[in-house]
This record gives C-alpha cells, structure tokens and sequence, in this order.
C-alpha cells in the first residue's frame, strides 16, 4: 500500500462532504487527500517517511478562499504610506508631512473618501503641506486618485483627456485640474511616470504577502487581475507557493476582436499553484467615485454612465469568450450594471449556467436577486467593504445613494436566501486579507449594512470554501475534504459555523496545507 506524505489526526474535521460530513483524520498523497475518516482509518496510509500532525482537537475545515482579491497587482497598489487610518483632512495632512519619500515622491494608498469630509477630492487640500512635492494618493476603493500638481507635471498632464473607458481627470468650475484621478486610464498617467521598485524587492515582498495570507488560513486566492506572471512564474519554480493563484486578466473598453483571442490563448498559462483561469472586465467604477453605473443618478447628478461606453462591446466580448469556453468576472457595483451583466448571461443560454459571476453587487433591488439564482450567476462579494459606511448612513456611499439603495446594501443573506451562490472574498489591498475578517464581516456586517442579517456560519463558510470552488468552475476537485480531492486544508482554534463573529475574527490559526504542503504551522 503506498504511504502518505501527511497524515493530520486529533481533528474536528467539517469536509463539506455529503456522503461524510464529519470526520477526526485525514491522509493527503501527491497534493490529494488519500483518504477521510477516523484514526484508524488512516492508520495504513502512514510510513517512515509520513508527517503526522496532532491537531489536539483543533477544527479542520477545507483550505479557505478568497473569492476576489489582487496579491501581485496589490504590491504595486498597496506602495507607500498607509492612509487606512486617516479620518480627517488634519490627520492625512500630518501623515504625509512625516511620511516617507521615494525618490522625492510621496506615494499612499488606503485613503477614506470619508477623510475630505463631503469636501471634492482636490490637491489644494494638501499641496501647501508638500511644498513642491510630486505626490500620488490612492483612493481606498482603488478606482480613483489624488495627485499634487508637481505629479501631474512629471506626468505631462495639462489638461483634461479622453479615454476609450469611462474615466476622466476631474476638473472645478474654473477648468483647473484638481489632481482627482478618477478610474484606471486616468491614474495609469501617473502611475507610468513614478518610482518603481526592483524585481528583487517586488519578489520578496509577493512571497513575504503570500506566508502572511497563508497564516491567516487562506489557501487559495481568484486573482481578478493578470498580476505580473513572469513574477509568479520564477517564484513558483523556487519556491512552492502559500496559496493557489488564479488569474483573471482584464478585457477593457477598445479592446477589439484580436484582443479577446490573445485573452482566450492567454487561458492555457499555468504552474505550480498558479493559472490564468478566466477575464475580469468592468461594467461601472465605484459609488463614492460617481462611477458606478445606477438605474438613477446619486445625490450629484453622476452614475448614469456605464464604465463601457457603449454596453453592447462589453456583451459580444462576453459572448466570444464564453463560446470560447472562457469563464468571465464583471466588477458591477451599481443596479444597472449589475442588471445588464445579468442581460448578457441570460441571452448566452442555459449552457451559461455557474460559468460568468459579478463582482462586489453593493446595492441592488429585490427583482434581481431572484435572477442570480435563475441564470446561474455567481455573486461574488466582499464583506469588509461594509466596513467602510456608517450605520447612520452619513458615510459617502450612503449619501451619494440616498436612503432606499443604502438600505439595499450588501445583500448577502437575500441572495443566499433566494438559492443564488455566494463566493465571499476580502478585495485587498481594498481591504484586509485575512480570511478571518471576511467570515466575521460575513456573518456580521459593518455600517450600512448592519441592520440587515448576516449569512449563518455555514453559508459564510461555505462563501470561502465550496461556493468560492462553483466559481471557479473547481467544484469535482475543490471545496470539501473528500478522497481525490486537492489537500487544500485549514486548521482553527474555533467553529467557525458556531462561533460567533468576535471569535471568528480572532481564531488561532492552527494549520494551513496547500496541496499537501504545510505552508503555516502555529508556534
């Protein structure tokens, strides 16, 4: 009989297995679990050369995944100094006056719309704190910027562009530039012209990020991104990686044809934990950046405009690559573009069933939930984003909603409800990684969502684990703890489906085993 590599016993183990829900031992073989059951079930799987683990009565649950995060492009968007804290316009301006330069730059990202104090994002804010100073400030949603005008300089910029996305350099009455970066085109000007770190620093810190993520439980991650593979790929042949990467490459606005053919050839990418599987596009921006895509326009009159100018090339993009045979993920906050990404599944046919998911769904009505469990549609959502809104609703996103949308917020529990699958995610460097924070936001979520009910635990689990599996279209190899199935394996201090969010968010982790290999173990 062969032996297995590992063999975990002492467990409370909750497989997500049908046919054998519980279980105390687990033998993994070749990054597969070899076989599920008790002690003495496993008791033959073990040879001289096998690691036994005790995990002294620790629960055992399948390796847990985030559903939407950026672990490669983040490095890049996550530079700096950290603004996460910044509640005011005195606290930002003192952070950057003691903050670090790069290169005479000052560069920071995590910074709260809510810092400006209802105030329009503008550079004369801060400029007199940075005498001279090219500085580029990241928005927290990650779709929007504010850079100085000594940044706006270096990056050529005079005036206002046109983008072949939905994506401007904002401007005030006046016509002046105010440093306001809104979506992707326009931050890239930026962004082209600033320090940029080495290969070596840039791979230190991937595989310093990964072992972080790996001890907070996580396994795997969908990357909504194309990162950087040529990275991955030399640190995947050095080292084994802490999580499963899966990639998702965007396809924008302008991109013809041709373009979406590279895509569909981009798809066979792979190696040692980590694939391209997938493309990421964008219906909308984000609420507290005026570009998310609503059935009507929020408090300023914006968010009437899909992220696509003309929706119709997002939809035959779509349609190629599904009969290609191309999963696709779209970022669509807004009520209306969260209705016409569903628009565009429904007429692929019934063949599209769990294939396409939408990304974040912050705010939508009740005859849509009811559609992503019809169509098949994966929501893919992101608790911790709740963390950013006030339960009094005075927050920017509330506001910019008003009363009704904001009392739509996070529909978590009403799409589970109405039978829809619900792959939960953290969305960083947006938000926290650790996979702990999504189970806890999921079961009790933040601010404007607070009053709503939360998924059970099993639901939240489920959001991380098997959910996050029918996602990925990984469902007969991912998800549970079952013979053949990958030895993608969490260990923690608690019961996540009967703890309560404060517990959950505090669990010890006690293990973390991506395909076979013991990636964190506790002290």
């Amino acid at each position: 009989m062969p032996t297995a590599e590992l063999v975990v016993t002492g467990a409370r183990i909750r497989t997500l297995d049908p046919h054998r829900p519980y279980a105390s031992a687990v033998a993994v073989r070749d990054g597969l679990i070899a076989a599920v059951g008790e002690e003495h079930d496993v008791r033959d799987w073990r040879g001289a050369d096998t690691e036994v683990v005790d995990l002294g009565g620790a629960h055992l649950v399948p390796g847990l995944t985030d559903g939407h995060s950026h672990p490669v492009w983040g490095l890049e968007m996550a530079t700096g100094i950290d603004l996460s804290g910044v509640t005011d316009l005195d606290g930002l301006r003192a952070a950057l006056v003691a903050g670090p330069r790069t290169d005479g730059w000052v560069v920071g990202y995590g910074l709260d719309h809510n810092a400006f104090g209802g105030r329009p994002v503008d550079r004369a804010l801060i400029e007199d704190a940075l005498p001279g100073a090219p500085a580029f400030l990241r928005l927290y949603d990650g779709h929007s910027a504010l850079a100085t005008g000594p940044a706006l300089t270096a990056a050529g910029i005079t005036g206002p562009r046109t983008f072949t996305q939905r994506s401007h350099l904002a401007t005030d009455a006046d016509g002046r530039l105010t440093g306001h970066l809104v979506e992707h085109a326009a931050m890239d000007l930026v962004v082209a012209v600033m320090p940029r770190p080495s290969h070596e620093d840039r791979r230190a810190r991937l595989v310093e990020l990964l072992t972080r993520m790996a001890a907070t439980g996580l396994t795997g991650a969908h990357v909504m991104d194309a990162g950087d593979l040529e990275l991955v790929t030399a640190v995947a042949e050095e080292q084994v990686l802490p999580l499963r990467l899966r990639f998702a490459p965007w396809c924008m606005p302008g991109d013809d044809e041709r373009a979406v053919d590279a895509l569909v050839e981009l798809q066979s990418r792979a190696g040692r934990h980590w694939r391209v599987g997938g493309v990421k596009f964008f219906m909308d921006g984000t609420v507290e950046g005026g570009t998310a895509w609503l059935e009507h326009p929020d408090c300023h009159g914006q968010g009437t405009d899909a992220f696509w100018p003309d929706p119709r090339a997002y939809s035959a993009a779509v349609t190629r690559l599904h009969r290609a045979g191309v999963r696709t993920a779209t970022h669509a906050i807004g009520d209306a573009a969260v209705r016409h990404v569903l628009d565009t599944v429904e007429a692929l046919g019934p063949d599209a069933r769990l294939t396409h998911r939408v990304e974040h769904v912050e705010s939508v009505p009740d005859d849509t939930l009811a559609r992503f469990a019809r169509l098949g549609v994966i929501a893919s959502m992101q608790p911790p984003h709740t963390e950013y809104t006030r339960a009094d609703r005075t927050d920017e996103w509330s506001v910019r909603l008003g009363g009704t949308r904001a009392g739509r917020a996070w529909r978590l529990r009403d799409l589970r409800d109405a039978g829809a699958v619900v792959a939960l995610g953290s969305d960083w460097p947006i938000a926290g990684y650790d996979a702990r924070a999504v189970l806890a936001t999921a079961l009790a979520p933040r601010g404007a969502a607070s009053a709503r009910a939360g998924l059970t635990g099993l639901q939240a689990l489920e959001g991380c684990t098997s959910h996050a599996a029918v996602a990925a279209g990984e469902s007969d190899v991912a998800g549970r703890i079952a013979p053949g199935y990958r030895a993608d394996l969490t260990a923690l201090g608690v019961d996540v489906v009967e703890a309560p969010a404060d517990e959950v968010a505090q669990a010890p982790v006690r293990l973390t085993v991506t395909g076979g290999h013991v990636v964190h173990r506790a002290d």
